[in-house]
């Protein structure tokens, strides 16, 4: 692992739709810091076993193919084996998946082995998932542990997905939320020093504005 004395790491974690995509990257821009959004790169996993047919229930071959994809999730494009599949792994066939794939515990070695070599070759920067803080970068100079209520994470992600109703999205949210937090390979969680922040009610100016404030 990087030696995140040395580079610097900002983790934030949280559930879907608690607003760590755009907290992200509006603070690694305010920081002139290099953003990694980790959960593109297991819905990459993802995109490519659908794509190649393979079952996401099948550990085995899911695993070999995390080892062997390739993944560029940077710029705020997601390329799979030079795909761009930007929009598809956002789609619902993906979102209905990707729990299963997240839940491999050799894909999420593979993953964040890859996560901590990116931010080696960044020189650190802001990554946003549900692992960061207690598995990937348990030692960043700053963990975040975004929240919002259900209501408000429901309805950010219906505006995001124009082909699903809200019902629908709070559904599928609440299903991830059980996946997510009931898997055995790094589950979410808080990491016991991360700062909670609910972000229902705040404007993503005020958020990281605070973070920067508690920067070491």
């Amino acid at each position: 692992m990087p030696d995140s004395e040395t580079i610097t790491v900002i983790a934030i974690d949280g559930p879907a739709g608690s607003g760590k995509s755009t907290v992200g990257r509006r603070l690694a821009e305010h920081l002139g810091l290099d953003y990694l959004d980790t959960g593109a790169m297991y819905r990459g996993v993802t995109f490519a076993a659908l794509r190649r047919g393979i079952d996401p229930a099948d550990a085995a071959d899911v695993a070999r193919l995390a080892e062997a994809v390739e993944l560029d999730v940077t710029g705020g494009i997601v390329l799979v084996d030079g795909v761009d599949a930007t929009i598809e792994i956002r789609g619902p066939e993906v979102t209905r998946a990707v729990s299963l794939v997240a839940a491999n515990p050799a894909v999420r070695t593979e993953m964040v082995r890859r996560q901590r070599a990116w931010a080696a070759q960044h020189g650190g920067g802001v990554l946003e998932g549900r692992d960061i803080g207690t598995v990937v970068f348990p030692d960043a100079a700053l963990k975040v542990y975004l929240t919002a209520s259900p209501e408000v994470r429901a309805q950010r992600r219906a505006k995001e997905v124009t082909d699903l109703d809200y019902a629908t999205v709070a559904a599928d949210i609440a299903r991830r939320d059980a996946a997510d937090q009931g898997r055995e390979a790094s589950p979410l969680t808080e990491a016991a020093d991360a700062l909670v922040v609910d972000t229902s009610d705040l404007a993503i100016d005020e958020i990281v504005a605070d973070l920067v404030r508690r920067l070491p």
